[in-house]
């Protein structure tokens, strides 16, 4: 389904007052001069704007320089747009119930810093015993950006021409992490001055409320319009595999699973045994592994399930390009593994890191049938933390 619904002589002007921002041109003049583009700007022109910034080379980090500007700029214009607001019960209807949720939690944050602004002395100690819980608090809202990137992001890459612009917003998503992360390390640290605090939570608040402004503004109001009811069915559905955000969980819709013969009649038979498709589904909900594979067109078709798993997974991800399952930031080292195993000058690639207080340990592995040809990558990540501190032996005798 198209996202063309533009004016081109619109995004024309929007480009060259976009390009003025980004070179740092006289705001005000700009917008005199691009009024009329800005007074009727769109959600739409918005997505085909950034589609055509990235189509032109300019860097997802050079866009995200300049994009607040912008946006407030076109705040006006999109806050008037008409579209029809999610339903109570849909998945939009609860991934903006999570924002109305976080928004109160800054403003929670926001009347602790004034009171302490207004203070003749403030004493810093005291702040950070104030801050700290309400931060780490926040952190759970990740699951609301994981959303995103594993549900709905799948179904725009299907159903939008140009999709460019959720890879802007999924590196916005790391930046707020990592600004979460930087105030985190400040507050916990009393060698840190307010300054630093202050600077970074300005930066925090700025990328969490226009994260917002993006979603209900731009991607929410363009996909609501683009994406077919039934696909929005199955993102809701989904979205129980993940936490519902400082929101009450809502009742699970009830779903008929039409279960065929061939599923209890069907058997995985190879020289070293034969398992039926239920016995195999246990194996893999089983393992302390979790394995994802892509074809050798790059595209995801299989993942385990496992209470276990370490990186959230949905099924909205089944056919995606691999490329799009990443931050922008890492696609290249994607690009480069999947080069090197189609050439063959590599079989394997192993990497290890901390992720949510745990060791990971994660590797690729080539794929090829009996004839040699290349058919594609087995990801395989495993929480390894409790290895690390493992002595002597236990065997078998001695299980209790």
């Amino acid at each position: 389904m198209a996202t063309n619904k533009f004016d081109e002589k619109r995004i024309i002007d929007l480009l060259f007052f976009s390009k003025g921002i980004m070179m740092g041109e006289n705001g005000k003049d700009l917008m005199e001069q691009y009024k009329d583009a800005i007074d009727n700007v769109t959600p739409f022109d918005v997505i085909e704007l950034e589609n055509r910034q990235m189509n032109n080379r300019i860097s997802t980090s050079d866009i995200k320089k300049s994009i607040g500007k912008i946006l407030n700029a076109f705040y006006t214009s999109l806050s008037n747009y008409k579209w029809e607001k999610p339903a109570e019960g849909t998945f939009l209807y609860y991934l903006m119930l999570e924002n109305r949720a976080l928004e109160e939690k800054l403003n929670t944050i926001k009347q602790i810093l004034k009171k302490y602004h207004t203070e003749e002395s403030f004493t810093y100690p005291k702040l950070r015993q104030k801050l700290i819980p309400l931060f780490l608090e926040i952190i759970d809202f990740d699951e609301h950006y994981i959303k995103k990137e594993n549900i709905l992001f799948p179904y725009i890459e299907k159903y939008w021409d140009n999709y460019n612009p959720v890879k802007v917003m999924w590196s916005l998503h790391d930046d707020i992490r990592n600004s979460l992360k930087e105030i985190i390390l400040i507050l916990e640290n009393p060698g840190r001055i307010w300054d630093q605090l202050n600077i970074e939570i300005g930066r925090f608040f700025f990328l969490t409320f226009g994260m917002i402004i993006k979603e209900e503004r731009i991607i929410y109001p363009v996909a609501i319009e683009t994406i077919p009811e039934k696909d929005w069915k199955k993102m809701h559905l989904q979205s129980f595999d993940l936490p519902f955000i400082f929101i009450e969980t809502p009742k699970k819709p009830e779903i008929i699973i039409k279960e065929g013969l061939w599923h209890k009649e069907c058997t995985f038979k190879t020289d070293s045994g034969e398992v039926s498709l239920d016995q195999l589904e246990l194996i893999f909900g089983n393992l302390t592994v979790e394995m994802t594979m892509i074809d050798e067109n790059d595209k995801v078709v299989f993942f385990s399930e496992s209470e276990s798993r370490i990186f959230p997974r949905s099924s909205a991800i089944i056919g995606r390009d691999v490329q799009n399952c990443h931050p922008p930031e890492s696609v290249h080292i994607v690009n480069e593994i999947i080069s090197a195993f189609k050439k063959g000058t590599k079989q394997k690639a192993e990497f290890w890191f901390n992720f949510k207080d745990k060791l990971i340990f994660t590797s690729y592995y080539a794929l090829h049938d009996k004839s040699g040809s290349y058919k594609g990558i087995l990801e395989v990540s495993q929480d390894i933390t409790r290895f690390k501190n493992l002595e002597g032996e236990r065997k078998l005798l001695n299980w209790d």
